[in-house]
């Protein structure tokens, strides 16, 4: 299974290295990074650059695509040879795939109109100008097309469709390879658990 993950400025760097790494370790898998044109690709930090090997036109038919979010989202809607490259690779793919506010991306690209889709919890509520039925889970399955919540819950999402794909010891095995067995010293991982309060401060955080 070829996974490709497309990347462009001010991407979060965990929206597409979580799911890298889960199918990079998968046996049997290979994951590219592609973009507009080869190279490195700053994060929304401007401090980590991922290289995409691959352009667009390099890889039209990947089999999962997984479209990253983050503050660069609002810039990307309005990039032609993304959204084209989406919509594109989507006719093909087995599954086609968001991180975070990945999932405008998807519905910018034409996939999620009528559709149950995720984002961060932050901007949930928006999706539904897209004509898309926002639902608060951390990964949501519609068809080919899947959507996960903010950030980490691309970790999940690429478990998930392991699972699905190469049987659920392979997606087990993974995931005790990456030691992924979450204990956060904090109950403030949504906010429906955190204190009050904090969603704005949080939000100012990443906004």
């Amino acid at each position: 299974m070829h996974v490709a993950i497309p990347l462009y400025p001010r991407f979060t760097a965990l929206d597409a290295v979580g799911p890298y790494t889960v199918f990079a370790v998968a046996p049997g898998w290979q994951v590219t990074f592609v973009a507009a044109e080869p190279g490195p690709v700053v994060d929304d930090q401007g401090a980590l650059g991922l290289t995409a090997t691959a352009g667009y036109a390099d890889l039209p038919r990947p089999d999962v695509v997984v479209v990253p979010g983050g503050p660069g989202t609002a810039e990307a809607l309005g990039d032609p040879r993304l959204l084209g490259w989406i919509a594109a690779a989507h006719e093909h793919a087995r599954w086609t795939t968001s991180v975070c506010s990945g999932s405008f991306l998807l519905a910018a690209a034409g996939l999620l109109a009528g559709r149950r889709a995720t984002t961060h919890w932050g901007w949930l509520g928006e999706l539904a100008r897209f004509g898309v039925e926002p639902v608060a889970e951390r990964v949501v399955i519609d068809g080919s097309v899947v959507t996960a919540a903010g950030v980490s819950a691309g970790i999940d999402m690429a478990l998930t469709l392991l699972g699905t794909a190469a049987g659920p010891e392979t997606a087990q095995a993974v995931q005790l390879a990456i030691e992924y067995d979450p204990a956060p010293p904090f109950d403030a991982g949504s906010p429906r658990t955190a204190p009050p309060g904090l969603a704005e401060r949080a939000l100012a955080l990443i906004g």
